[in-house]
């Protein structure tokens, strides 16, 4: 199982006093060599905190994997195809959300997800799509002729009680499951942390995880490279047991 660190509030805390400082890009490079396998930025519409030159500069200094998360827009199709990352998850976006609430609605955006996927195949680049922890949605995604499906963990992460949790553990078993079928290559990701990450990386079917709150939170505790081992730990440890 792949780790994907999303570097996105190392931003965040830059644009408090919209300086040059901390570096998104200096910390991809510690989070590399604290074990991470990938580095995942969003680059929003409203540019709030990853921006057009750290997405430039992640891609030219890195050998890992670049995930780049973009709604799918024509701006963002075109920066895709200039830049080149290894692949891009497309997931929806309002501007007045603090991060992203949910998975895709396929159906009403099929259309658009299909000529998007279309856009970067033709760029060489692998397409994930951010879903519910829905077999439906699962199944709806297949026709957009994406390669991957990442699951929102967000619900589960956040659920209080250990009956809502078991509940929503099993939304997203059957989530996998139906995209284990269908094809796909599984990830899954949001709101995952150190207290909640091994119930997820425990289920084999699920490839990568993709991670940033959390870690960049720890971070600022013990660093970066330490905040990436011990995510790194706490995964190999569940994928043993």
């Amino acid at each position: 199982m792949i780790l994907s660190v999303n570097i996105d509030h190392v931003a965040t805390l830059r644009q408090v006093r919209l300086g040059s400082e901390p570096d998104p890009a200096a910390a991809a490079v510690v989070a590399v060599l604290g074990g991470a396998d990938g580095i995942t930025v969003h680059l929003r519409e409203d540019r709030r905190h990853i921006n057009d030159r750290d997405v430039d500069v992640v891609r030219r200094i890195l050998a890992v994997p670049l995930n780049l998360e973009m709604a799918a827009t024509d701006e963002m199709i075109e920066k895709a195809i200039e830049v080149k990352p290894a692949m891009v998850t497309l997931v929806p976006e309002k501007r007045q959300e603090l991060t992203t609430e949910g998975g895709l609605d396929i159906l009403t955006q099929r259309e658009r997800l299909k000529y998007a996927v279309e856009r970067l195949h033709g760029a060489g680049i692998e397409v994930s799509l951010f879903v519910n922890p829905s077999p439906r949605d699962i199944e709806d995604s297949l026709s957009t002729g994406a390669d991957r499906v990442e699951i929102h963990t967000g619900t589960y992460a956040n659920a209080q009680t250990p009956l809502i949790i078991k509940q929503e553990l099993e939304k997203i078993l059957a989530a996998v499951q139906q995209a284990v079928r269908s094809g796909f290559t599984v990830n899954a990701g949001h709101g995952l942390n150190y207290h909640n990450v091994l119930a997820i990386a425990g289920i084999k079917a699920i490839s990568g995880l993709y991670i940033g709150h959390g870690i960049v939170s720890r971070a600022v505790l013990v660093g970066m490279e330490q905040a990436v081992r011990q995510m790194k730990k706490l995964i190999i440890q569940a994928r043993h047991t």
